[in-house]
């Protein structure tokens, strides 16, 4: 039986889909994640089997360039031994920097390397790693950033979610009710600016508008001050800053204003949840727009971005959404058409052939 490393990040876009890989090939193979501390706290451990693998993130602070230079080549002769140890045949990437040792050992093992990229432009660190990758999977076949001399190693599948949310029900329901239900989700990066901007206009839109909302903030503090600002507005809402199942909550409402992580807004278009995108406009390489472009192509979406966004065109797209009926329902019917393809076991299949692939 083949022996899986699945290598990733400490972010959440970089473990919840190697989770999802994990639990796509834990039957056929066996499998195995190595993180770091950071990644650890989205992994359940009685779940999945993984290692923690500590590598410094050599420009977090340039005064330590050296020292962590030393720790980072520190951290590849660890790779090697770790690998080495336990007979690994194939490494899957989910990038971040601290895939980085590994991959460059598991090439000197001659150990076959994949790098896995959710977003519609390429990450830095599986950018670097694709020169040794015999593949790239990816949901964009036109992914952005890659030399066309690699073109030849995209390897795409549909969006590849958490097995539970296949199994969610969807959102059906084709028009707007008088009642608007809105799903607000911030991220963990940016939910700083949506606590403050969308709430205001949130307050605004309800006094032309019956709104409810479920909302992401940033802490507890935020939490506080948002719920306070609501019920003085009469406003209906639920605040919560961390939910794994928040999608079963959110599959009932109408609207989701968002950022645009790859996982967030693959999960909301396969539930059938139109969107406003607003991406997180300091995220690396820009890639949140990306991500949201591309979904936008397809007229799935509204796209905003956060510096050309004043009070006005908020309100008057938001008012639009509302009371046209007719691109709402296009919206619904192209969200509809892009995901009916998207099931578990047909990644899974695709995922399963890679591996099985001479």
């Amino acid at each position: 039986m083949k022996k899986i490393l699945i290598v990733t990040g400490g972010s959440g876009g970089h473990v919840i889909p190697s989770l999802s890989i994990y639990n796509a090939l834990k039957d056929d193979f066996e499998v195995r994640i190595a993180t770091d501390i950071r990644g650890s706290k989205y992994i359940n451990k009685n779940d999945y089997k993984y290692s923690l693998i500590d590598v410094p993130n050599l420009f977090s602070n340039l005064l330590l360039l050296p020292f962590n230079l030393i720790k980072f080549c520190i951290s590849i002769f660890k790779s090697y031994k770790y690998l080495k140890l336990n007979s690994f045949n194939i490494l899957i990437s989910t990038g971040g920097y601290m895939s980085l040792p590994l991959c460059l050992a598991s090439n000197l093992l001659n150990i076959k390397i994949y790098i896995f990229e959710p977003n519609s432009v390429i990450g830095r660190s599986n950018k670097l790693t694709l020169i040794v990758a015999k593949r790239i999977i990816c949901y964009d076949k036109n992914l952005k950033g890659i030399s066309k001399k690699f073109s030849n190693k995209i390897y795409p599948i549909k969006p590849l979610l958490r097995k539970e949310i296949y199994e969610y029900k969807k959102n059906e329901k084709t028009s707007l009710n008088k009642k608007k239900k809105i799903l607000i989700i911030g991220g963990s990066q940016g939910a700083k600016f949506f606590d403050q901007f969308i709430t205001k206009m949130i307050i605004k839109l309800s006094k032309t508008q019956n709104i409810s909302v479920l909302q992401q903030v940033i802490d507890q503090t935020s939490k506080e001050s948002v719920k306070e600002l609501y019920k003085k507005n009469h406003i209906e809402h639920e605040l919560f800053d961390f939910d794994e199942k928040l999608l079963i909550k959110a599959v009932t409402h109408d609207l989701a204003i968002t950022r645009s992580g790859a996982s967030t807004i693959s999960e909301l278009v396969h539930l059938n949840i139109p969107f406003v995108a607003i991406p997180f406009p300091y995220a690396k390489d820009n890639h949140q727009l990306y991500n949201a472009e591309f979904y936008k192509k397809n007229e799935c979406c509204w796209l905003m971005k956060q510096k050309d966004i004043n009070e006005n065109n908020f309100i008057n797209l938001m008012t639009t959404i509302f009371e046209d009926q007719n691109e709402y329902s296009s919206k619904k019917k192209n969200l509809i058409q892009f995901a009916k393809e998207n099931t578990w076991e047909k990644n899974r299949s695709k995922l399963i052939e890679l591996v099985n692939e001479n």
